[in-house]
Protein backbone atom coordinates (compact mmCIF):
# COMPACT_ATOMS: atom_id res chain seq x y z
CA UNK A 1 0.00 0.00 0.00
CA UNK A 2 0.85 3.55 -0.67
CA UNK A 3 1.65 6.23 1.77
CA UNK A 4 -1.99 7.52 0.42
CA UNK A 5 -4.13 4.34 2.14
CA UNK A 6 -1.83 5.51 5.98
CA UNK A 7 -3.05 8.65 5.60
CA UNK A 8 -6.67 8.37 4.25
CA UNK A 9 -9.62 10.00 6.60
CA UNK A 10 -11.80 8.74 8.58
CA UNK A 11 -15.24 10.18 8.79
CA UNK A 12 -15.01 13.98 9.86
CA UNK A 13 -11.20 13.83 9.74
CA UNK A 14 -8.80 16.51 7.95
CA UNK A 15 -6.98 15.67 4.89
CA UNK A 16 -4.11 17.10 3.56
CA UNK A 17 -1.90 16.34 0.29
CA UNK A 18 0.97 17.69 -0.78
CA UNK A 19 3.37 17.64 -3.42
CA UNK A 20 6.50 18.54 -3.72
CA UNK A 21 7.91 20.21 -7.26
CA UNK A 22 11.23 21.63 -7.90
CA UNK A 23 10.04 23.52 -11.25
CA UNK A 24 7.50 25.91 -11.50
CA UNK A 25 4.49 24.76 -14.12
CA UNK A 26 2.01 27.60 -15.37
CA UNK A 27 -0.45 24.89 -14.65
CA UNK A 28 0.01 24.82 -11.08
CA UNK A 29 -2.07 27.99 -10.49
CA UNK A 30 -5.12 25.36 -11.33
CA UNK A 31 -3.53 22.61 -9.73
CA UNK A 32 -4.50 23.84 -5.39
CA UNK A 33 -8.47 24.37 -6.94
CA UNK A 34 -8.27 20.43 -8.47
CA UNK A 35 -6.34 18.78 -4.94
CA UNK A 36 -8.99 20.64 -2.96
CA UNK A 37 -11.73 19.52 -5.15
CA UNK A 38 -10.50 15.97 -4.50
CA UNK A 39 -9.75 16.32 -0.84
CA UNK A 40 -13.48 17.65 -0.84
CA UNK A 41 -14.84 14.86 -2.53
CA UNK A 42 -13.09 11.65 -0.35
CA UNK A 43 -15.68 11.45 2.61
CA UNK A 44 -18.29 11.10 -0.32
CA UNK A 45 -15.88 8.96 -1.84
CA UNK A 46 -15.52 6.64 1.50
CA UNK A 47 -19.06 6.48 1.94
CA UNK A 48 -19.68 5.06 -1.46
CA UNK A 49 -17.01 2.74 -1.07
CA UNK A 50 -18.30 1.65 1.98
CA UNK A 51 -21.88 0.74 0.52
CA UNK A 52 -20.06 -0.73 -2.34
CA UNK A 53 -17.39 -3.03 -0.48
CA UNK A 54 -19.39 -3.44 2.96
CA UNK A 55 -15.94 -3.43 4.79
CA UNK A 56 -14.09 -0.30 5.77
CA UNK A 57 -10.34 -2.23 4.87
CA UNK A 58 -11.92 -2.85 1.05
CA UNK A 59 -13.61 0.58 0.97
CA UNK A 60 -10.30 2.42 1.72
CA UNK A 61 -8.48 0.70 -0.83
CA UNK A 62 -10.70 1.28 -2.80
CA UNK A 63 -10.65 5.01 -2.05
CA UNK A 64 -6.70 4.82 -2.08
CA UNK A 65 -6.64 3.53 -5.85
CA UNK A 66 -9.41 5.68 -7.08
CA UNK A 67 -7.07 8.44 -5.80
CA UNK A 68 -4.34 7.00 -7.31
CA UNK A 69 -5.90 6.66 -10.56
CA UNK A 70 -7.45 10.09 -10.79
CA UNK A 71 -3.77 11.51 -10.08
CA UNK A 72 -2.49 9.88 -12.48
CA UNK A 73 -4.61 10.67 -15.00
CA UNK A 74 -5.57 14.22 -13.86
CA UNK A 75 -4.53 15.47 -18.13
CA UNK A 76 -8.07 14.06 -19.09
CA UNK A 77 -9.93 15.72 -16.23
CA UNK A 78 -12.15 18.04 -18.40
CA UNK A 79 -11.77 21.76 -16.48
CA UNK A 80 -15.34 22.97 -15.75
CA UNK A 81 -16.74 19.77 -15.83
CA UNK A 82 -17.55 18.30 -12.10
CA UNK A 83 -14.60 16.88 -10.22
CA UNK A 84 -16.84 14.22 -8.41
CA UNK A 85 -18.49 12.97 -10.77
CA UNK A 86 -14.93 12.10 -12.42
CA UNK A 87 -13.98 10.45 -9.07
CA UNK A 88 -17.05 8.67 -8.84
CA UNK A 89 -16.66 7.31 -12.11
CA UNK A 90 -13.67 5.76 -11.15
CA UNK A 91 -14.48 4.36 -8.09
CA UNK A 92 -17.41 2.81 -9.62
CA UNK A 93 -15.29 1.57 -13.24
CA UNK A 94 -12.65 0.39 -10.53
CA UNK A 95 -14.92 -1.74 -8.01
CA UNK A 96 -16.91 -3.14 -10.86
CA UNK A 97 -13.26 -4.26 -12.65
CA UNK A 98 -12.27 -5.72 -9.24
CA UNK A 99 -15.67 -7.42 -8.92
CA UNK A 100 -15.10 -9.63 -12.52
CA UNK A 101 -11.80 -10.55 -11.39
CA UNK A 102 -12.69 -11.47 -7.97
CA UNK A 103 -15.73 -13.34 -8.96
CA UNK A 104 -13.55 -15.89 -11.55
CA UNK A 105 -11.30 -16.21 -8.38
CA UNK A 106 -11.74 -18.82 -5.51
CA UNK A 107 -9.74 -18.09 -2.27
CA UNK A 108 -8.42 -21.19 -1.15
CA UNK A 109 -5.84 -20.33 1.38
CA UNK A 110 -5.13 -24.21 2.73
CA UNK A 111 -4.95 -25.85 -0.98
CA UNK A 112 -8.07 -28.10 0.08
CA UNK A 113 -9.95 -27.30 -3.23
CA UNK A 114 -7.16 -27.85 -5.29
CA UNK A 115 -6.34 -31.18 -4.34
CA UNK A 116 -9.76 -31.73 -4.73
CA UNK A 117 -9.21 -31.15 -8.35
CA UNK A 118 -6.49 -33.09 -9.07
CA UNK A 119 -7.62 -36.63 -10.93
CA UNK A 120 -5.39 -39.45 -10.64
CA UNK A 121 -3.05 -40.16 -13.58
CA UNK A 122 -4.10 -42.20 -16.28
CA UNK A 123 -0.76 -43.43 -17.38
CA UNK A 124 -0.80 -46.35 -14.87
CA UNK A 125 -4.08 -48.04 -15.92
CA UNK A 126 -3.68 -48.33 -19.59
CA UNK A 127 -0.11 -50.23 -18.71
CA UNK A 128 -2.08 -52.32 -16.82
CA UNK A 129 -4.50 -53.12 -19.11
CA UNK A 130 -1.60 -53.41 -21.44
CA UNK A 131 -0.02 -55.80 -19.62
CA UNK A 132 -2.95 -57.78 -18.26
CA UNK A 133 -3.44 -58.13 -22.72
CA UNK A 134 -0.29 -59.39 -23.25
CA UNK A 135 -0.41 -62.41 -20.61
CA UNK A 136 -4.46 -63.11 -21.69
CA UNK A 137 -2.51 -63.48 -25.14
CA UNK A 138 0.23 -65.88 -23.37
CA UNK A 139 -2.16 -68.17 -22.47
CA UNK A 140 -3.78 -71.56 -24.46
CA UNK A 141 -7.14 -70.61 -26.10
CA UNK A 142 -9.08 -73.05 -23.78
CA UNK A 143 -7.54 -71.53 -20.70
CA UNK A 144 -8.01 -67.65 -22.39
CA UNK A 145 -11.44 -68.74 -23.12
CA UNK A 146 -12.83 -70.17 -19.80
CA UNK A 147 -11.02 -67.33 -18.06
CA UNK A 148 -12.43 -64.47 -20.39
CA UNK A 149 -16.16 -66.48 -20.18
CA UNK A 150 -16.31 -65.86 -16.04
CA UNK A 151 -14.45 -63.25 -15.65
CA UNK A 152 -15.60 -60.63 -18.52
CA UNK A 153 -18.54 -61.83 -19.48
CA UNK A 154 -20.24 -63.51 -15.95
CA UNK A 155 -20.71 -66.95 -16.87
CA UNK A 156 -20.27 -69.22 -13.91
CA UNK A 157 -17.83 -72.33 -13.92
CA UNK A 158 -20.52 -74.71 -14.76
CA UNK A 159 -22.10 -72.56 -17.19
CA UNK A 160 -18.11 -71.88 -18.99
CA UNK A 161 -17.62 -75.48 -18.98
CA UNK A 162 -20.75 -76.21 -21.27
CA UNK A 163 -19.59 -73.61 -23.45
CA UNK A 164 -16.41 -74.65 -23.60
CA UNK A 165 -15.99 -78.24 -24.27
CA UNK A 166 -13.10 -78.38 -26.35
CA UNK A 167 -10.70 -78.55 -23.13
CA UNK A 168 -11.00 -82.35 -22.69
CA UNK A 169 -12.75 -85.03 -20.87
CA UNK A 170 -9.46 -84.75 -17.94
CA UNK A 171 -9.83 -80.77 -17.92
CA UNK A 172 -12.38 -79.54 -15.82
CA UNK A 173 -13.52 -75.52 -16.13
CA UNK A 174 -12.04 -74.73 -12.47
CA UNK A 175 -8.77 -76.30 -12.84
CA UNK A 176 -8.52 -74.33 -16.06
CA UNK A 177 -9.36 -71.07 -14.71
CA UNK A 178 -6.93 -71.61 -11.67
CA UNK A 179 -4.21 -72.42 -14.55
CA UNK A 180 -5.26 -69.31 -16.10
CA UNK A 181 -5.03 -67.24 -13.21
CA UNK A 182 -1.87 -68.27 -11.91
CA UNK A 183 0.22 -68.39 -15.41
Amino acid sequence: MNMIAASLPRAGATIRLSTTQSTKDPADDAAPTLRAAMVATVPSLRAVAMSLSGNVDRADDLVQETLLRAMTSIDSFQPGSHMSAWLFAILRNLFRSEYRKRRRELEDADGSYVASLKSPPEQESRVEIEEFRVALAKLPSGQREALLLVGAAGFSYDEAAAICASFGPDCTTRAVLEAGRRG
